[in-house]
């Protein structure tokens, strides 16, 4: 599976040590960036292009880090076809995929330590959509407003 990841300073740390984990679980990681600490870059100018490459489906999912991940959460969701949640348990991690096909997974760099943050993606790559009617039926809808 192909993984993008992404993130601002808030998120520089926890991103390369995901990174470095998805590396290591064997999945082919594309780095969107930030390639350097810089406590001036803006969470846009590095997520959008995430969220872009997981809409046009040159990855399979993402991965976004901020400070809080609320930032990276919203901007992600302004691209059409991404589903993207800011993710703060393991449940949530699965279910959000399982249930709402979520594409985009985002953390907090400042509020999930490292452990807690990979479980949480691994649990989010390992996630298969149901495919159940109501869940098809939920993401057809999601779909038409995006279309709006």
């Amino acid at each position: 599976m192909k993984i993008g990841i992404a993130a601002d300073h808030g998120g520089f740390e926890l991103k390369e040590t995901l990174h470095d984990f998805l590396t290591n679980l064997g999945y082919e990681v594309v780095d969107y960036g930030a390639y350097r600490l810089d406590s001036l870059d803006d969470y846009p100018d590095l997520i959008i292009p995430l969220a872009q490459a997981v809409s046009s489906r040159d990855v399979e999912r993402g991965v976004a880090v901020c400070g809080s991940g609320v930032g990276a959460a919203i901007v992600a969701n302004k691209i059409p076809g991404v589903r993207a949640a800011l993710i703060n348990d393991h449940f949530s991690a699965h279910q959000g995929v399982e249930d709402d096909d979520m594409n985009l997974i985002c953390l907090g760099g400042r509020i999930t330590g490292n452990r807690v943050a990979e479980e949480f993606v691994q649990a989010f790559l390992e996630a298969k959509f149901s495919g159940a009617e109501r869940h098809l039926r939920r993401l057809k809808k999601v779909i038409e407003l995006e279309k709006r």
